[in-house]
């Protein structure tokens, strides 16, 4: 596997495996907001006679036509600019496998969601990563990236909001990425992974897409963690790059021929419903967001948080002042027995000092029984 330049942490697959397979009573580790239900689903889809005449044979390589229109609609560019995929995962491996070849350079901003750096890693391409910092609310700004990109950068990959910390990049700020390529790396693609971009706060707007400002940006999405259907494994990019857009639809033909008509109609009614879903869950990740500053505020100085802009995530470093890296052991050591589950740091390329909190699974009135037994885990793992 490439050795990343700049990367930082350890990234362990059996932690990272055990996010998913490991089910603990306070789970503060998802970034997705509730679970929709099989029966709220099919409602929105119009009830199960609504499905009853559904072929089930291939789908389109392009993705059905009805959940392509809504995603272009919503995303500001044409539906045959549209490519569904298995969840945006299966994006982050067809853009890493045909835009980048051995002998190649591609950039990533961490941290990050793990499979984005991992797969571009395997494809044998020189990997540079662009450290975002705690101390500076994890801004990305193109002068971190001006010293990483020459004319051998094939792939920019960053997301908005960031995962793991719910950070925005700003649409001028894209812009002035976009104007140092065209300088710097004129034959690079920017990915912008825009999974969270619905899952705003309250009545707050929700975030412009970026997949119309330019050719060279390609975007991906889902429906897995805004809108509570992970299980469906829908997702999609955006690519306004004919060329490169024929190529990603023969590469997931060749991969996975099709995603299942099923799945793909019923992410048709979710975001055909977009505003009967979000609004509920936009209430309920305002009062996270609100719950965990609380939090924060009461843990005289032991925790340090970035407040988040969107999604249902946030990130919490262990006060340095406080921890030291045995303190921080002990941190980690003590988890299990209090039946908490967060996302180390070290998964996302950072310091194990950090983790990611998600505040928008739990029911609204567990989510503060949850805090305050991290709040005892926390106090009592600090150094003395």
């Amino acid at each position: 596997m490439t050795k990343t330049e700049g990367w930082q942490g350890r990234f362990p697959r059996n932690d990272i495996i055990s996010l998913l397979d490991v089910n603990r009573r306070f789970n503060l580790g998802e970034s997705t907001a509730q679970d929709l239900t099989c029966g709220e689903l099919f409602e929105l889809a119009g009830g199960a006679n609504a499905l009853r005449g559904l072929k089930l044979g291939y789908g389109s390589s392009s993705g059905l036509s009805r959940l392509r229109a809504v995603i272009a609609a919503q995303a500001g560019v044409a539906p045959e600019e549209v490519i569904t995929t298995q969840g945006t995962a299966l994006g982050l491996f067809l853009l890493a496998h045909e835009l980048c070849r051995p002998g190649d350079e591609a950039v990533i901003a961490t941290p990050c969601f793990p499979p984005a750096h991992d797969t571009l890693a395997t494809t044998g391409v020189t990997l540079r990563a662009c450290p975002l910092q705690f101390d500076q609310s994890f801004r990305l700004t193109s002068d971190l990236l001006e010293p990483l990109l020459n004319d051998q950068t094939k792939l920019i990959s960053i997301a908005s909001p960031q995962n793991p910390s719910g950070v925005l990049t700003p649409l001028a700020e894209i812009e002035r990425i976009l104007a140092l390529m065209r300088r710097k790396a004129p034959e690079a693609h920017l990915f912008i992974d825009e999974t969270y971009r619905d899952a705003s706060y309250g009545d707050e707007p929700t975030p412009p897409s970026a997949a119309a400002l330019d050719p060279a940006i390609i975007t991906g999405g889902s429906v897995s963690k805004a809108h509570g259907a992970p299980g469906l494994r829908v997702g999609w990019l955006t690519v306004r790059d004919p060329s490169l857009r024929e190529r990603l639809t023969i590469a997931k033909m060749n991969t996975v021929l099709s995603g299942s008509p099923l799945d793909e109609t019923l992410a048709a009614a979710i975001l055909e419903n977009r505003d009967k879903i979000l609004g509920p869950r936009r209430a309920l990740l305002a009062k996270g967001v609100e719950t965990v500053a609380q939090w924060v505020a009461d843990q005289n100085g032991l925790v340090e948080w970035v407040q988040p802009q969107s999604g249902a995530l946030c990130c919490i470093r262990l006060s340095p002042k406080s921890f030291d890296a045995a303190a921080v052991d002990r941190f980690w050591t003590a988890l299990p027995a209090a039946d908490l589950q967060v996302a180390d740091g070290s998964w996302f390329g950072a310091s194990n000092a950090m983790f990611r909190l998600g505040f928008g699974y739990l029911p609204m009135a567990t989510l503060p029984a949850a805090l305050a037994e991290l709040s005892k885990v926390v106090a009592k793992a600090a150094r003395a």
